[in-house]
């Protein structure tokens, strides 16, 4: 008898215990084949957001937005990238308090390099899921 008013009857019933577990464990991985890069998970999520979106004058608001990361948090990664050659942060032309975000060639060599890497990691961890497309797709459907 659990100490805890809960509906399940195990704890392994829960899909919010289930989901917190599976991603602890496929952040371990992803911290692993990240290493020989020299790079975070978090710094490859934004390192190859901005590889990625490729565009001119993107903010660390807008790729905060799109890599759903804290804003805050977004601008202490980047400025470690910075720091590492792999990004740029420079004035934004009409916001005096917003930066321009642009992956460096390094970092931007680094991200396609990374990647390959990222994307095996998950194609062998998610490889228990009959239907890993309609898998994200139901997982993206809780995105806001």
């Amino acid at each position: 008898m659990s100490g805890l008013d809960t509906e399940f009857e195990s704890a392994d019933q829960s899909t919010g215990l289930a989901l917190w577990r599976v991603t602890n464990v496929w952040q371990a991985a992803q911290r692993a084949a990240l290493k020989p890069f020299g790079i975070t998970h978090v710094q490859f999520v934004l390192l190859a957001s901005l590889a990625y979106l490729d565009k001119e004058a993107i903010t660390q608001a807008e790729l905060a937005a799109h890599a759903g990361t804290d804003p805050m948090m977004t601008s202490q990664v980047l400025r470690a990238l910075e720091a590492k050659g792999l990004v740029t942060r420079l004035p934004h032309p009409t916001d005096g308090r917003a930066r321009v975000l642009a992956a460096t060639p390094t970092g931007t060599a680094l991200a396609n390099r990374a990647v390959r890497e990222v994307e095996r990691c998950d194609r062998e961890f998610f490889a228990v899921l009959a239907d890993q497309r309609g898998f994200t797709a139901q997982l993206m459907s809780l995105v806001p």
